[in-house]
Order: C-alpha cells, then sequence, then structure tokens
C-alpha cells in the first residue's frame, strides 16, 4: 500500500447492506444549458515549465519511486503507480488528461478519432499519425488494436487480464480504409471509448496468452514512445529508460530517465546525498526542504538546540567551566556534541539548497469510508448522524492549509473540480450540524444519558470511565484495567495499540499549542498539524447545516440533554476505527484523532485501533474488519466505468458469498447501478455527465464514504529541473523534461 494509502483503480470482492434509498430526497441536478458546475482545478500544476529551446540536451533524470514494479503490463492485477509511469513514457497512449484531468487527443499518435456511426452499431474510427511506428520499425496499425482488443475482451480465461471493461462490448477491429486507418465496431454502446487502447501494446506482447501473462513482466522488448525500456535491476532497485531513436515526435531532451525504488522514509537521506533529482515527500520533509531554500541552509532556527534559551546556554556554560568536575566534563561532551550536531545540520540543510518543493493537489481524493454491512454503522440514520458530526472544511484545513494549498473540501464520489463530471453533490446529505447529528441518532434509538449495563459497551469491548485510553502492545482493550494503561504516550510508528475516544475527552491546549488529548503526536507532522485553524464546536454549531432524511431541523433531542456517550439496549456507542501505522501516515492518524473528537460532540465514542501498513488494508478495510477507514481514491477521467465498481450494490456470488467488486463500504442500489450503466451506453457526453451527477448525489445520500479532501502532492525537485515536480491533474509529458541550460560565463574583463 502506497503512502497514505492510496486505494488502485481494481480489485477483487463484494459484499451486501439493505439500504432504503427511497426514503431519500435528492436535489436535481442537470448539466444541459446551464453553467458548467465543473468548475476549475483548486490548483494547478508546479511543474517550473520551461520552453524546449531552455533545455539542455541530454542528462539524467533520476526520480524516486515506491517500488520497482513486478510487471510492465498495466492489465495484469499486480500493476503499480510505477508501471504505469513506464508506459507513459515508452508506449501509445492515445488520449491522455489535460490541466483539468479531462481525456485530450494524442496528437503523436492520433491524427483524428471520431464515432461516425450510432445506429445500428457505434464505431469509432481511428487514424493513426504517418509516421507512427514500434522500435522495430513495424507501423502501429489495426493488428496491434484486434491483439489487444481479443486479450483483454474477456472471451478467452487464458489471458489472466486484471480489467476488461470497455473491451467487451466491442464486436470486432478492422482495418479501415488504409493502414493508418482503424475501425472498432460495438456491440453495445459505450460512452467511455476514449479510456481504450490507452495504453496501446503490440502485438508481440497481446497476441497470444504467454506471451500477455509473462512477456512483458519483465521486459518490454517493442516500445513507442519518446523513451524505451533498456533494463531493470531489482537488485539495485532501478528500471533505466533511455532515449528512443525511433520516436518521431519532438525528441525526448532527457538521455535516461532512471526510476529509482526508495522507501518514503528514506527519501530525505537519499536527497541530502544527491542521489535523487525528483522525490515526493511528505509534509515534513516539504517544509524542511523549503526551510533550507529561505534560510541559505545555514540559520538554526530548527534542529538541534534550536530551542535552546539564552538562559540555558548560560547555564550550559556555567556548569562547563564550573568547580564540579565531573559535572564539568558531562556538560562539555554534551556542547561538544550538540556543536557537532549543528554542524551535520547546518551542512544537511547547505545540501538541501539545491532542490525546492514543487506543490499542487493530486488527483485522488481522501475519504472516511463506513462499513454499512453490520452494527451500528448498517442503520442508515447512524451513518448519516457520523456524517453530519463531521466539519469537512475544518478537516481539509487541518491538513492542507500548513501547505498553502487550497483547503476546499472535495464535493463528488466520482469526479474532482476542473474534470466534467465534477458537481458538489454533497448537499443530498448536508453539512456539519450538531443537533442534525443527534437526532438522526435519536431517531434510531440511539439517546444520551441512558443506563449503560455491565459490560456493554456495543461489539468492541469495555472502554472503562478514562475517556482515551491506549492497550499495550499484546494485550487487548478490554483487558487494560488499571493506572499503568493511561500513559500519555503512543508507543513507536509502528506500534498497534487501541484506545478510546469519548466525551470524555475535553479537548484542551496542552504544550506548544498542541491539545491535550491523553496522548502525545507521534511525529512532526502531526504535532504541526493539530495546531492548525481550531474552531469550537459552539462557533460551528451555530452555522446549522442542511436538514437530515430522517429528521428534519427542529426535531433534535430535547434541549439541556445530558452529555456523555449515546446508548441504545444499555450499550454504548463505539465505533472500530482502524488507521495505519506507518511512518508516512502521520496525517491520517491526526485526521482520525480529529473526527474521532467530532465524533464524541454527538455521543459517539470511537476505539481507534493502528495497525502495520502491509495489513491495514488487506486485513482490515477489504476484510470488512472495521466500522471506520481513512483511504484514498484516484481521480478517472471516466468515472462511468472506473467508479462503477467501487459503489456497485454488492451480489451473491457463484460460490454463495458476497461479491463486493471494490465497494469496501459494502452499501449500494439498483438506482446507482442503473444510472452508471446509462451514463457509460449514452453516447451524448451531456447527458453522461447529468447521469454521473444524480449517482454522486445518491450515493452522497447513501452516507456510506464522505470525501474530505483532495490529496496534497508535495516534489521535491532539483532547482534547475525543468517541466517536471507536482503534474496535479494532467498526464507527465516526458519528452519535455529536462534540466535548463546553464548560462554563460561571464567574459573576462578587458585588459586595457
Amino acid at each position: 500500500m502506497s503512502h497514505d494509502h492510496r486505494v488502485g483503480s481494481r480489485a477483487v470482492t463484494r459484499s451486501a447492506a439493505f439500504l432504503a434509498a427511497g426514503l431519500l430526497t435528492v436535489p436535481l441536478l442537470t448539466a444541459c444549458g446551464e453553467k458548467d458546475a465543473a468548475g476549475r482545478p483548486l490548483a494547478g500544476q508546479d511543474t517550473a515549465p520551461a520552453s524546449r529551446g531552455r533545455i539542455a540536451d541530454g542528462g539524467t533524470l533520476r526520480w524516486a519511486v515506491d517500488a520497482v514494479p513486478e510487471t510492465f503490463n498495466t492489465f495484469q492485477a499486480d500493476t503499480d503507480a510505477t508501471t504505469s509511469r513506464v508506459a507513459q513514457a515508452v508506449l501509445p497512449s492515445l488520449y491522455r488528461l489535460d490541466a483539468n484531468g479531462r481525456p485530450e487527443r494524442n496528437a503523436d499518435y492520433l491524427e483524428s478519432a471520431k464515432v461516425v456511426d450510432r445506429e445500428p452499431k457505434q464505431v469509432v474510427v481511428y487514424r493513426l499519425h504517418q509516421q507512427a511506428v514500434w522500435s522495430d520499425g513495424r507501423e502501429i496499425g489495426a493488428a496491434d488494436f484486434a491483439a489487444q482488443w481479443r486479450a483483454l475482451s474477456g472471451r478467452d480465461s487464458a489471458y489472466w487480464t486484471a480489467r476488461n471493461a470497455g473491451y467487451d462490448r466491442i464486436q470486432k477491429v478492422e482495418r479501415g480504409a488504409s493502414d493508418l486507418e482503424v475501425r472498432v465496431t460495438f456491440g453495445r454502446p459505450y460512452a467511455d471509448w476514449k479510456s481504450l487502447f490507452s495504453p496501446l501494446y503490440p502485438k508481440q506482447v497481446t497476441g497470444t496468452p504467454d506471451s500477455f501473462n509473462d512477456g512483458a513482466r519483465r521486459k518490454l522488448k517493442v516500445t513507442a514512445g519518446p523513451f524505451a525500456l533498456q533494463g531493470v535491476d531489482r537488485e539495485s532497485g532501478e528500471v533505466t529508460l533511455v532515449r528512443s531513436p525511433r520516436w518521431w515526435g519532438r525528441t525526448a531532451k532527457l538521455q535516461r530517465l532512471v526510476l529509482r525504488a526508495v522507501p518514503r522514509d528514506e527519501r530525505l537521506k537519499a536527497l541530502l546525498k544527491r542521489e535523487v533529482d525528483l522525490a515526493e515527500v511528505d509534509p515534513d520533509q516539504a517544509r524542511r526542504i523549503s526551510l533550507a531554500g529561505r534560510s541559505g541552509g545555514q540559520a538554526l532556527t530548527r534542529g538541534p538546540g534550536a530551542g535552546l534559551t539564552p538562559a540555558a546556554a548560560l547555564r550550559s556554560w556555567a556548569v562547563a567551566h564550573g568547580s564540579d568536575e565531573a559535572a564539568a566534563d558531562e556538560e562539555t561532551d554534551a556542547r561538544h556534541r550538540l556543536r557537532a550536531a549543528r554542524a551535520r545540520y547546518a551542512a544537511q540543510q547547505s545540501a538541501l539548497r539545491g532542490y525546492t518543493v514543487r506543490k499542487s493537489l493530486e488527483p485522488a481524493s481522501t475519504q472516511l469510508a463506513l462499513n454499512g454491512s453490520e452494527g451500528p454503522l448498517a442503520d442508515e440514520r447512524v451513518r448519516r448522524a457520523v456524517a453530519r458530526a463531521l466539519h469537512r472544511e475544518e478537516l481539509a484545513g487541518l491538513v492542507l492549509t500548513p501547505l498553502g494549498l487550497p483547503a476546499e473540501p472535495v464535493g463528488s464520489h466520482l469526479a474532482l473540480s476542473g474534470q466534467a463530471a465534477y458537481a458538489d453533490g454533497s448537499g443530498a446529505l448536508g453539512d456539519e450540524d450538531t443537533e442534525e447529528a443527534e437526532a438522526l441518532l435519536a431517531d434510531a434509538g440511539w439517546v444520551r444519558g441512558g443506563a449503560v449495563k455491565a459490560g456493554k459497551t456495543g461489539k468492541t469491548g469495555k472502554t472503562g470511565a478514562g475517556g482515551a485510553r491506549k492497550a499495550r502492545p499484546g494485550r487487548t482493550a478490554d483487558d487494560a484495567e488499571g493506572p499503568e494503561d493511561s500513559e500519555d504516550s503512543e508507543g513507536s510508528e509502528d506500534d498497534d495499540g487501541t484506545y478510546i475516544v469519548g466525551e470524555d475527552d475535553k479537548p484542551g491546549v496542552g504544550e506548544a499549542g498542541a491539545p491535550r488529548t491523553g496522548r502525545r503526536p507521534d511525529d512532526d507532522v502531526a504535532r504541526r498539524l493539530v495546531r492548525n485553524d481550531r474552531q469550537s464546536a459552539r462557533e460551528r454549531a451555530q452555522q446549522g447545516g442542511a436538514p437530515g432524511a430522517y429528521a428534519p431541523k427542529g426535531t433534535a433531542a430535547p434541549a439541556g440533554a445530558p452529555d456523555g456517550p449515546v446508548v441504545k439496549d444499555g450499550k454504548e456507542l463505539v465505533l472500530r476505527f482502524v488507521l495505519p501505522s506507518g511512518p508516512g501516515s502521520g496525517t491520517l492518524r491526526v485526521v482520525g484523532e480529529r473526527i474521532s473528537r467530532m465524533l464524541a460532540r454527538v455521543g459517539i465514542r470511537t476505539r481507534t485501533t493502528k495497525v502495520p501498513d502491509d495489513s491495514y488494508f488487506t486485513d482490515h478495510v477489504a476484510n470488512g474488519q472495521y466500522d471506520l477507514a481513512l483511504y484514498s481514491w484516484p481521480a478517472t477521467a471516466y468515472p462511468a466505468t472506473d467508479a462503477r465498481p467501487v459503489y456497485a450494490k454488492p451480489v451473491p456470488a457463484a460460490d454463495g458469498s458476497l461479491s463486493i467488486e471494490q465497494n469496501f463500504t459494502r452499501l449500494g442500489t439498483d438506482q446507482v447501478d442503473q444510472l452508471f450503466d446509462q451514463a457509460a451506453a449514452t453516447l451524448d457526453e451531456d447527458e453522461a455527465v447529468s447521469l454521473i451527477r444524480k449517482a454522486d448525489a445518491r450515493i452522497w445520500a447513501m452516507a456510506g464514504s464522505i470525501p474530505l479532501y483532495q490529496r496534497p502532492q508535495l516534489m521535491a525537485a532539483r532547482t534547475d529541473l525543468a517541466n517536471a515536480g507536482a503534474f496535479g491533474l494532467r498526464t507527465p509529458v516526458y519528452e519535455d523534461m529536462g534540466f535548463l541550460k546553464k548560462p554563460p560565463a561571464p567574459a573576462p574583463p578587458r585588459r586595457p
């Protein structure tokens, strides 16, 4: 699982839950004849754009990635982000995404692509670039299109494919009027036809099951892009791409592009050693790089001894020069160590001066997922109460404001601002409103002040009376009794401890402005994030919000109702909140803590369990072992195709189990499925957009997942690197990347 737990675009399982969608009122959304609701991207690219004339010819760009890919076939199940990067640089993509995250024709491969017939069959004609050839000299043509269609159509189980959406609708692929024309006839209409054949593999890869399954896993002998795959060194963790001599487009400025596997917690070290030129970094690393650039690399406003006051320095000097020889020796050694640490830190900051931080918003959004398959969250009113308790603007600001990025919540499950299908559909659920949340809970039978039966704290075990508490490693929270279990510590970052947050945990202000939560934030990122932009519950409650579906405004629990957790049938409402514990997940943990406190205000307690990163998704989210979880979904320009598995209604599988595809909240409706199917089948783009927006409004109303914020994209880049960095929604243009030419040396002064 990658940083911040992004979910890939394909998956394998399904489950079921009941949802009374017929009781919900959804606002009417239209796309035709009205102002476009898609807007603009919240943040643009930050890539240090430069004309090709300013870029030197040659050079090697070393780009840090998460891992060397297991396969170079993007249509296999174990593909990853590095697989996609390689494919973008070495293979044809008929369409790529523009700055708004919308598909645009790639003129290096396509002269045109049009739907020439709609009835009785949809027919698309592709006219290829006259010079488009594979690296072996063969023309790109219908044989490659046909081989890829047959491999991905799903008709031959010998091909190990992870997805066949769209290809399964094709009836035939044939040569057109010339070798440069390809006619694709669809058996069923397909709105997202632009998503097909990107990337396009040569028929040598897709022509047989053996070549498809194994031939492209470790190598790509035949390519057709500005770069070619030279080799893979798995021992050193490097993938090397070289400038392709067969490329007919603009010649790549770089001679080599090396994708180097560097763990995220080791990237600052790699930057200090000048081992990489471009690397995605976490917020704390980004701040240190930015500080080096502002301070010239020398000022020790942070780092060893940065908090040493003049009085403390004077005391240290006095002890080092005092009459107590043992104390003086110890203090002198400490002063020497501090000076050495300061010197190392200053040298490191000087080394970081060669880098800058380029930032944008990633084409992915972080969401709070609510597992609706069992327990209290199987009741839609409880899910909606959770959603109405959240102040999404505050959560977005918590993450994005300290980074100088737009702190606007994501308003759609299916698109990001700027993309054609985007519209803010959150009105179907309503804004934060604690009174509405309490009313929804009361309507579901969860009320404050009820008697709690001994041992009854919902399905997650007893909480005790101490508010936030954490079980020691190796012990369950049920065993965590006694004062020793209330330590103000959270353990190491790979600790998988458990603690409870409830109404007893009143936010206070502790050291350096951090909230007193009964536990210490476990990294510097957390400490900085928790200081950002607080707003009291009273101020937020005064803002109000849209009424809920079951309990209109004014039907909340009686004024003056007692504080404390909500109770039903003698049980407190306690939700299992699972969060990752790895070093790259500090932001998620801080967001999770803030969510827990928002829920506590309406009487919902959370049992938060930190689990190792490698098991967080597979063992908990995908298996349904959670009530609440945080993870990210990538954006797509083709939501009718790519987002449908994420929100499809679970159905019985052949073995009697329930198949959930990628719907890890296990909630869905026939109506949402039908809207996706209709959007995928219409060739009217405006109608397709309208259908997707309607589907999104109904997904909001289910309250199975709550989009929070668009993920920050922070890239450390060499200061002389151009046309590379934080790409935002746009597909990188690899042939334009390179290093700026060095300015000419000044002429020597003339002698008199």
